[in-house]
């Protein structure tokens, strides 16, 4: 277990999320956040963002596709206009949309289309994380898929300048990949539930057997 002490997320909750929901939602994204992505150093270069609060946190409110692609414009505006030291990273989580990952998958790719449209191809990427994210060509119980799978479907807004960086001082950057399909393929499904890590929203619009 990790003993990284809970990060102080800069928060944006837009109404009209319920509080209970709400809290749901930010207590599980911080706990995958904590024990998976940084408690197995699945993304080295987490922790210090967290550390240093320059991780901002966006609960969506959306239930259409649409609108949290307008969410996402604001974000990706807002990273841009906000110094790095402020903000250096984003999570757009979108615990009422998309619970079939292909309707992610095809969101993915207009989140992409925007981020071309809006000229910021070179200065952000956008990575995505989902509760049931399968990678081309694996079968949807393969341990590797754990890599990229997180409590609710979440967009994560990253600068390149900060991407570039941690590769340079990262003398084993090419390698994280592998070595993290390795990881959870050793842990298997039983090691990765013993982590405890939960979708727990009453409002997530996902199966019964699987909330």
């Amino acid at each position: 277990m990790s003993t990284l002490g809970p990060p102080t997320f800069k928060l944006d909750l837009p109404s009209p999320i319920p509080e209970d929901g709400f809290t749901l939602v930010h207590e599980d994204v911080r706990h995958w956040l904590v024990q998976a992505v940084i408690g197995l150093n699945l993304c080295p270069f987490a922790k210090a963002v967290v550390v240093h609060d320059r991780l901002r946190v966006r609960v969506s409110n959306a239930r259409e596709p649409a609108l949290l692609l307008q969410e996402l414009q604001e974000e990706l505006e807002r990273l841009v206009a906000s110094p790095i030291e402020q903000v250096e990273t984003t999570l757009l989580v979108a615990p009422w949309i998309c619970p079939d990952f292909l309707d992610f998958n095809d969101l993915v790719g207009d989140a992409q289309d925007l981020l071309s449209s809006l000229g910021l191809e070179g200065e952000l990427q956008i990575a995505d994380f989902h509760p049931r994210y399968q990678f081309a060509g694996t079968l949807e119980q393969d341990p590797g898929n754990l890599t990229n799978r997180a409590p609710y479907p979440i967009l994560h807004l990253l600068r390149e300048e900060s991407i570039d960086r941690a590769v340079a001082s990262t003398p084993d950057a090419a390698t994280i990949y592998e070595r993290n399909i390795a990881l959870l393929e050793r842990m298997g499904q039983a090691g990765w539930d013993e982590l405890g890590i939960r979708t727990r929203c009453p409002y997530h619009d996902a199966p019964k057997d699987e909330a």
